[in-house]
C-alpha cells in the first residue's frame, strides 16, 4: 500500500494500525461465516455477540459499575445536545469553554431554559475553569454539563467538577483516553470519531436511574427517550452495526496497550514532547493556558499566517496532514489521540522545530 500518512486530523481521526488490519482481513468474510459484518442482520445471534462484547470492553476499561450502562446511539454529539434536556428537564447549567459547550448551551434553550454559568469566550475560548474559578449554581439547577476536551481550541480538563446535581460530560474528544471514576456522573456521551472508532456511533455509559426512568417532556419522541433506546439494547432502530464492531476493536486494543492508565501515561509523554518544542521556539505560541492545555489536541500560533501557511505545506511534503487550525480560529492545531503513534508526534516535533519559515 502507499506509506500511510502521519495524520493529525481531529476526526475523523488516527486509528491503531492494528484495529485496521484486522478490520482488513475480516471485511469480506467476517468470522468465516461467508458475508460481510456490514451485510449481517443486527438481529443475528453473530451480532448481538458483537454489540455485547463491545459494552463488556468499555465496562471493563472504565470498571463501569451497576448502576450504569453502555448504549451506542447515532446523531453525534450534536443530538445528544437535545436529548439531554429532552430526558433531564430544563434547567441545565452549562459551562461553556468552546464551540461545542456553546451549541450544548444553546441547544437546551430552545427546548426549555438553561443557564451558561462559566464561560471564556471573551477570552477566546483559551481557559477552562479551575475548582476555585466555578460559581455556586443557580437554586432551579437540574444538571451541571460540560466538555472534558475542546478539540477546536486545545483545551481539556484536568479534574472532575464536584456537584451534588446530576453530572454530564461531552467527552467526544477525550474518551477511553485516561481513568476516570465513572460513579461520578449520571451521563458521559462521546462521538466515536475522534478517539474511539469510525464516524456514525455515539457512545454513552448513562446511570440506569436516567436510562431506565423517563421524566422529561410528555411530548419527547420515543426515539429520543433514553428509555426507549435502553429498552431496546441500543437497537430500537438498526444502529451502525460496523462501527460497534469497530469500537469493539479499539478497546481491545486499549486494553492491549495496558489500559486507561498507560494509555494516559503515553498520551502525556507525546503531549509533552510537542508543548516543548512549542514553547521553546521563536516562532510559536500556545493558545492554551498551562492549567488548561490538552492532551488530545494541541493548539498553538505562528506570528504570522503567512509562514502558519508554508509550515502546513511543508507538513504535507514530509507526509504531514491535518495540522491546519480549525476555519474558525486559524492557527495550526496537532490531533494526538490515543492511536497517534509516538514516531509521528516526533516526526511532526523535529520538523517543527528546524522551521524558520
Amino acid at each position: 500500500m502507499t506509506e500511510r500518512k502521519h495524520n493529525f486530523n481531529a476526526g475523523p481521526a488516527v486509528l491503531p494500525y492494528s484495529v485496521l488490519k484486522q478490520v482488513h482481513s475480516q471485511l469480506l468474510d467476517f468470522d468465516q461465516l461467508g458475508l460481510s459484518l456490514m451485510e449481517m442482520s443486527h438481529r443475528s445471534p453473530e451480532f448481538d455477540q458483537v454489540i455485547n462484547d463491545a459494552k463488556a470492553s468499555l465496562t471493563r476499561l472504565y470498571s463501569i459499575p451497576d448502576t450504569h450502562e453502555v448504549m451506542f446511539l447515532q446523531g453525534g454529539a450534536s443530538l445528544q445536545f437535545a436529548m439531554i434536556p429532552y430526558n433531564l428537564g430544563s434547567g441545565g447549567a452549562y459551562i461553556n469553554t468552546g464551540t461545542w459547550s456553546t451549541r450544548a448551551y444553546k441547544e437546551a434553550c430552545t427546548i426549555g431554559t438553561a443557564d451558561e454559568i462559566w464561560s471564556d469566550e471573551g477570552n477566546g475560548f483559551k481557559h477552562v475553569p479551575q475548582p476555585e474559578e466555578l460559581p455556586s449554581l443557580p437554586a432551579a439547577s437540574t444538571y451541571l454539563h460540560y466538555t472534558s476536551n475542546n478539540t477546536i481550541y486545545g483545551t481539556q480538563y484536568q479534574y472532575v467538577p464536584k456537584t451534588e446535581l446530576p453530572l454530564i460530560c461531552d467527552m467526544s474528544s477525550d474518551f477511553i483516553s485516561r481513568p476516570i471514576n465513572v460513579a461520578d456522573f449520571d451521563l458521559i456521551y462521546a462521538g466515536a470519531q475522534k478517539n474511539a472508532g469510525p464516524s456514525g456511533v455515539t457512545v454513552l455509559i448513562i446511570k440506569k436511574a436516567i436510562s431506565r426512568h423517563f421524566v422529561g417532556d410528555a411530548r419527547t419522541p420515543k426515539i429520543l427517550r433514553y428509555v426507549t433506546q435502553a429498552e431496546k439494547g441500543s437497537m430500537y432502530n438498526t444502529p451502525n452495526t460496523f462501527g460497534i464492531w469497530v469500537i469493539k476493536l479499539v478497546a481491545e486494543w486499549v486494553e492491549s496497550q495496558g489500559g486507561l492508565a498507560a494509555i494516559h501515561a503515553l498520551n502525556q509523554a507525546k503531549a509533552n514532547h510537542l508543548y516543548d518544542v512549542i514553547d521553546a521556539h521563536p516562532l510559536c505560541v500556545g493558545h492554551a493556558t498551562d492549567v488548561s492545555r490538552s492532551l488530545m489536541n494541541v493548539t498553538f500560533r505562528m506570528d504570522s499566517e503567512d509562514r502558519e501557511q508554508a509550515f502546513t505545506q511543508l507538513c504535507q511534503t514530509k507526509g504531514i496532514i491535518g495540522i491546519k487550525g480549525h476555519r474558525s480560529v486559524g492557527g495550526l492545531r496537532a490531533s494526538i489521540y490515543n492511536a497517534m503513534p509516538q514516531s509521528s508526534v516526533e516526526t511532526l516535533a523535529d520538523l517543527l522545530a528546524s522551521f524558520r519559515g
